[in-house]
């Protein structure tokens, strides 16, 4: 299974949820799709997506057979819409949690439960929790269980496009990103590294800097 980043991820879920809960506008033209990734309702986190970097993830999404522009789009603007129904044969249970779980991340069932429910209504916590194991038990998984937090009663599911995450308990550097979300591995590992070298590197020239003003005080000094 191809490992999406996080623009991708918020595209694809945007599509899904649209296509569920406003079936009428439906597909999305670009300028639609950046509006709903940008949502500030229904989405963890919130982001500001500009439409080259919503139409590049719509370009690799493509590649991978996840989304693509509508065939029967009747305008002169290109419309697009997700092809995750074809990929995975879902139920619409199945698809109301996955969708929920791409746009906000790790949730309990109880969360899942009450966020699907415009898309889906589950009639008992178990119908989620079993929806759940059976996004669990695809090959390969789609989503997984995460290890209960101290000082929570419930696990958390979160879904595997974006890729696997870390099995840490414990609330810290290690097991957790920024927000308290689960760090994943894959490609953020490598972006949290990165920044992490940047951070240092702003931090010594702000070192050598702050030296050479001394330097520079000192200097003039001498000719007060």
């Amino acid at each position: 299974m191809d490992i999406l980043n996080d623009v991708e991820v918020r595209v694809l879920g945007s599509l899904v949820e649209k296509d569920i809960t406003t079936p009428d506008y439906y597909p999305l033209s670009l300028n639609a799709l950046v509006n709903a990734c940008n949502q500030k309702n229904n989405r963890e986190p919130v982001m500001t997506l500009d439409k080259a970097s919503v139409r590049q993830a719509l370009s690799t999404l493509q590649d991978k057979r996840l989304a693509s522009p509508a065939s029967s789009a009747d305008s002169r603007v290109t419309k697009y819409e997700h092809r995750l129904q074809e990929v995975f044969n879902f139920t619409r249970g199945e698809i109301a949690v996955f969708c929920v779980l791409l746009l906000r991340g790790p949730q309990t069932p109880g969360e899942l439960r009450g966020r699907t429910d415009r898309m889906h209504h589950f009639a008992a916590l178990d119908d989620v929790q079993s929806t759940v194991q059976r996004l669990i038990q695809r090959d390969p998984p789609l989503a997984k269980m995460l290890p209960r937090q101290p000082g929570t009663k419930e696990n958390r599911y979160a879904q595997l496009m974006a890729g696997d995450i870390y099995e840490s308990s414990a609330v810290g550097v290690a097991g957790m990103g920024a927000g308290g979300s689960p760090a994943r591995h894959s490609f953020r590992s490598t972006e949290n590294n990165q920044v992490s070298a940047l951070e240092s590197e702003v931090a010594e020239l702000r070192k050598e800097v702050d030296h050479l003003k001394q330097q520079l005080s000192e200097f003039r000094k001498q000719f007060e």
